[in-house]
C-alpha cells in the first residue's frame, strides 16, 4: 500500500518555541563542557515535501490570501479553471477572524510521476476537505492537475 499520512498533530495549548512559560522556575544554568566544540557541517534541512507546499498553496488561494493567477504556472489543463471557479466563490475565506490552515495530508502514489492527495484544512471549529492531484512534468516540475474541496463536483458544460 502506497498511502502515506504527514504532519504531525500539535497539541492544542502548546507555546510556540522561544517563548518563555513564567509558570515554571528558570533552568539551572549550564556548566563548561569539557568537550571539544562540535565542528562538523550542519545537516541539510529537509525540503518539503510537494503534496505540502501545494496543499498551503491552494489554501492559500481558497482563503484570498494569496491571487488565483500565483497558481497559474503550478497548473495544468482544466485544473486552473477549476481553481478559478472554486476561488470565486471564496469557500475558505476566513469567518470570524480564523485563517484556515492545514492540519493533515495523505496521499497516495497512483504510478511514477503522479500523486493523488488529500488535505484536511481547519478553521476554528470547522473541518474541510480536499483533494488534489499531482504530476510530474517532463521539466522535473510538479504539477497540480485536479483539484476537489468538499462535495460533489459541479458539473462543466459540454463543449463540441
Amino acid at each position: 500500500m502506497n498511502k502515506v499520512m504527514t504532519r504531525t498533530q500539535r497539541t492544542p495549548g502548546s507555546r510556540p518555541p522561544g517563548r518563555r512559560d513564567t509558570r515554571r522556575p528558570p533552568a539551572a544554568p549550564r556548566t563548561a563542557s569539557t568537550r571539544p566544540a562540535d565542528n562538523r557541517p550542519t545537516a541539510v534541512p529537509p525540503r518539503p515535501r510537494p503534496t505540502d507546499l501545494f496543499a498551503d498553496r491552494l489554501v492559500a488561494v481558497l482563503s484570498g490570501q494569496r491571487p488565483v493567477h500565483s497558481m497559474l504556472r503550478h497548473t495544468v489543463g482544466s485544473a486552473y479553471d477549476d481553481l478559478a471557479s472554486l476561488a470565486e466563490s471564496g469557500p475558505l475565506r476566513p469567518a470570524h477572524g480564523v485563517r484556515p490552515v492545514v492540519r493533515d495530508i495523505g496521499y497516495y502514489v497512483a504510478r511514477p510521476g503522479a500523486v493523488e492527495a488529500f488535505a484536511r484544512i481547519g478553521a476554528g471549529n470547522r473541518l474541510r476537505a480536499m483533494a488534489f492531484r499531482l504530476e510530474l512534468g517532463p521539466d522535473h516540475r510538479w504539477r497540480c492537475t485536479a483539484i476537489e474541496l468538499d462535495g460533489p463536483r459541479a458539473s462543466r458544460p459540454r463543449t463540441g
